[in-house]
């Protein structure tokens, strides 16, 4: 076993762990935060994205013990107590979810692409969101929340 200790959406973890326990299994299985999704196995997805260190990742590419003294934002971390976080509020505005189940990692992925980028372009927004997989939406209005969730986070 290893022990890990992570900062997850601003509350320090320590938890015992098997070696080769992964960031989303870590989250999910041990913290009981299921807002991060496990949608293919294969990192191709990117249902299980979170912010490590400010810096969004697929966390079933990332070992617990990797993570181990790293500043972990999950889906549930972004709201701001019952305030949604302003691409929050633009997905659920834009209507840019059916299933829901790619959203949580299509959320923090696209609040790191504004946070580097504050005035995306429609052509950026869909190159940064590649690693994301929707089958139920087509990405339109995925991209318009995006674009409206950047204006939102400008203030």
């Amino acid at each position: 076993m290893t022990k890990v200790s992570i900062t997850v959406n601003g509350e320090n973890v320590s938890r015992e762990v098997e070696p080769r326990t992964l960031l989303v299994q870590f989250l999910r299985e041990h913290l009981g935060l299921t807002g991060t999704h496990v949608g293919c196995d294969t990192s191709q997805c990117g249902a299980c994205v979170v912010h490590v260190n400010g810096s969004s990742v697929k966390s079933c590419t990332i070992l617990a013990a990797q993570a181990n003294g790293a500043k972990v934002t999950t889906i549930e971390g972004l709201a701001n107590g019952d305030a949604l976080h302003p691409m929050q509020e633009a997905f659920r505005e834009n209507h840019a979810l059916q299933c829901g189940f790619c959203t949580p990692g299509m959320i923090m992925s696209a609040v790191d692409l504004v946070q580097r980028n504050p005035n995306p372009t429609e052509e950026q927004i869909r190159h940064e969101l590649e690693g994301n997989i929707c089958r139920c939406t087509g990405y339109h209005n995925i991209v318009k929340a995006v674009q409206a969730g950047a204006a939102a986070m400008k203030g």
